[in-house]
């Protein structure tokens, strides 16, 4: 197993790095996690190990991963049932749209037209993975891994 991944990001360039991290990650909106009072949303999640895919591994491994933000001011959602706890969100990439700094919006694109705005004072995302996803938390059926042949 690669190392697991311990990611921060205080401005643009370390949010696309995250971005790039947990790009096809898998969520259901039950790990959506809003502590207003704490000014923190935390996510959980089962991401891609692209480490692994870079080092030429041909059968995809998911993490279970927590992506967190403090700081958070308000949590917006479009497209999202979060009254549905079992309904699986495909999240494609984070953009961060700086307002009066250092504050701005972190945006949570979503497969299927679905969004997460984030209004922070400033930029605090971490990202951290918890181990492998071994009871396939992911399964998205037959899209999610194809079977072997």
């Amino acid at each position: 197993m690669t190392e697991a991944v311990k990611l921060i990001a205080l401005d643009v360039d370390d949010l696309a790095v995250i971005s790039a991290h947990v790009q096809d990650a898998v969520i259901k909106t039950t790990d959506i996690i809003w502590r207003q009072s704490e000014k923190r949303l935390v996510i959980g999640m089962s991401r891609l190990d692209w480490e692994q895919t870079l080092q030429g591994e041909t059968k995809p491994r998911r993490l279970v991963s927590a992506l967190r933000f403090d700081r958070v001011l308000a949590c917006k959602s479009r497209n999202i049932d979060l009254d549905a706890p079992e309904e699986r969100l495909e999240l494609l990439g984070i953009d961060f749209h700086p307002a009066e700094p250092p504050g701005g919006s972190a945006v949570m694109m979503f497969a299927n037209g679905g969004a997460l705005r984030l209004d922070v004072e400033c930029l605090e995302c971490e990202l951290a993975d918890l181990g492998p996803d071994d009871l396939g938390t992911s399964d998205l059926g037959e899209a999610a891994t194809p079977p072997d042949v």
